[in-house]
């Protein structure tokens, strides 16, 4: 039953029971009569029926009394529309099964949003907050007694521990994951591992053919030795050259100088000594065409960039060659094998990576914690887990990680999440990667509180909160704030100290229709 409907029950109940205590103007001495044909039974937890009885039998020649108190003729106008207000509160809710959900406006401060939750809570339980008061009044306006004050039950109030406790689901996984793929259009040859293997870091994984690699390193290999040769010849040339060229050079400055004394004496012409300058001039000029690296000439410094250039090559040969062997990046768990024998390694199912390799020794546990809730979350907090695997066992962990961002929840809601990383502490556990888990994380405790059922709470239009406590059979109204709140039950305070206190009977089931100073009946007395 929807929200909707069941305070649409309960305002319904509180109308009848005005409308027939006006109407039927119930005192003391004056039983009510029951409809002939019918008994008012009410069922805890259960929506108010009225059952079919027994219709009272007339023995032949007797008044037409009926044993239950009424008579079988009409119904007066109060019996018809008690009737009518009963058939309308129990209707379908013409609002229920329409899918359309109310969006949720969020609460400003956290006390608001605990007072809205405890009163949804309370809806749940509508039809039983009615039920001591109806079971009270009803067997004073229809049981003959001549009790006139409502019945309510009641509970002593005690002290204990609550817990406010985050449950959230989230998928296991590794610490370590890694995706290993192979850009090699090349047929797989063969696998060396199959799913749920452990491997270790550089443990190969598949062997592709390898071919065309293989000739392709050997032409790089050649490339490279040519351009090495290559070198070494053109710098032999150069050695060779350059000793020439220095002997050469000699050769015109010791000529240079014989013709200089020459012409000095006479011997020659001038002309001689300008030819023998010219000579010596390019002689000089070869021996600087040569470059020197440490006193030693070298080899022109292009040859030098062509065996870089095919050493480049001849190294990704190398690599392509050495990738023909797929190698695990990591040591962990082979936890999936996306390629089959016969498939091109660049090429595997659906697109997905050859393999997946995760870190099984650590697992961890990944949760997106509310916006509401995670300023109650923080690192080194200690977390249950628990998962159907576990058969009931508990594995503890602790929160190892929150991101500093959150993200959109989905779904077409507007409240954000933040994802958080809760680490597994027990490396023994049944648990494993790929499946849910649920984590438990203690935002809030309380000892020696003041403990009451959500039912307890009473909340007015204004958001004011209440308790309704039974003294002397007198029903009270105690004002009261809100603490740790748990699962079904949570912790108040009472904002006049003293007005609350362990052993007093509270309303279990608090009834919004009874004003302060009631006189009441209840289960306990005090």
């Amino acid at each position: 039953m929807c929200f909707l409907q069941m305070a649409r029950i309960e305002r319904s109940i509180y109308n009848i029971l005005k409308k027939v205590k006006q109407d039927m103007e119930i005192r003391p001495g004056k039983e009510a009569k029951l409809t002939a044909g019918k008994e008012a039974k009410l069922t805890a937890g259960k929506e108010a029926r009225l059952t079919e009885g027994e219709e009272a039998k007339l023995t032949e020649g007797e008044e037409a009394k009926s044993r239950q108190g009424a008579g079988n003729g009409p119904k007066s106008e109060e019996e018809l529309e008690f009737d009518r207000e009963l058939e309308r509160m129990m209707a379908p809710d013409p609002e229920e099964g329409k899918g359309k959900k109310k969006k949720k406006k969020k609460e400003k401060k956290t006390s608001a949003l605990r007072k809205a939750k405890w009163s949804r809570k309370r809806k749940l339980l509508t039809a039983g907050i009615t039920l001591a008061v109806l079971f009270g009044a009803g067997k004073t306006l229809f049981g003959g007694k001549k009790e006139t004050a409502p019945f309510v039950a009641t509970q002593v109030l005690e002290t204990g521990s609550i817990q406010n406790r985050l449950a959230i689901t989230g998928p296991v996984s590794g610490t370590d994951s890694v995706d290993v793929v192979s850009n090699l259009h090349a047929e797989v040859l063969e696998l060396k591992v199959k799913e749920g293997d452990r491997v270790e870091k550089d443990q190969v994984l598949a062997i592709v053919d390898s071919s065309d690699l293989e000739k392709e390193v050997e032409m790089a290999q050649n490339a490279y030795d040519l351009a090495v040769v290559t070198k070494k010849e053109r710098q032999k040339e150069a050695e060779q050259g350059f000793a020439k060229a220095m002997q050469d050079c000699q050769a015109a400055k010791n000529a240079l100088d014989r013709t200089a004394v020459m012409v000095q004496a006479g011997s020659e012409p001038p002309v001689n000594l300008e030819q023998a300058q010219n000579t010596y001039a390019d002689a000089v000029r070869q021996v600087n065409s040569y470059t020197l690296v440490n006193g030693r000439p070298a080899a022109d410094e292009s040859y030098d960039l062509q065996i870089k250039n095919a050493e480049f090559e001849l190294e990704k040969k190398k690599e392509a060659l050495e990738s023909a062997q797929v190698k695990s990046p990591i040591a962990g768990t082979v936890v999936r094998v996306n390629t089959k024998v016969g498939q091109f390694a660049d090429k595997p199912e659906d697109e997905r990576p050859m393999f997946i390799i995760e870190n099984l020794d650590q697992l961890e546990l990944e949760i997106k914690v509310s916006e509401y809730s995670i300023g109650k979350v923080a690192v080194g907090q200690p977390v249950t887990i628990r998962a159907d695997i576990l058969n009931g066992e508990v594995v503890e962990g602790v929160v190892a990680s929150i991101s500093p961002t959150g993200e959109e929840k989905g779904g077409g809601s507007t409240e954000r999440v933040i994802p958080t990383t809760v680490a597994i502490a027990d490396p023994n556990t049944k648990l494993i990667a790929g499946i849910t888990a649920r984590a438990e994380i203690i935002l809030e405790e309380a000892e020696d509180a003041l403990v009451i059922p959500g039912t307890a709470l009473l909340q007015k239009e204004d958001g004011s909160l209440y308790v309704q406590k039974v003294e002397n059979q007198i029903l009270y109204w105690i004002p009261v704030e809100t603490g740790v709140e748990g699962d079904v039950d949570l912790e108040v305070i009472p904002v006049e100290e003293g007005s609350l206190k362990a052993g007093d009977l509270i309303v279990t089931n608090a009834v919004a229709f009874l004003e302060d100073g009631t006189a009441v009946l209840s289960n306990a007395a005090n």
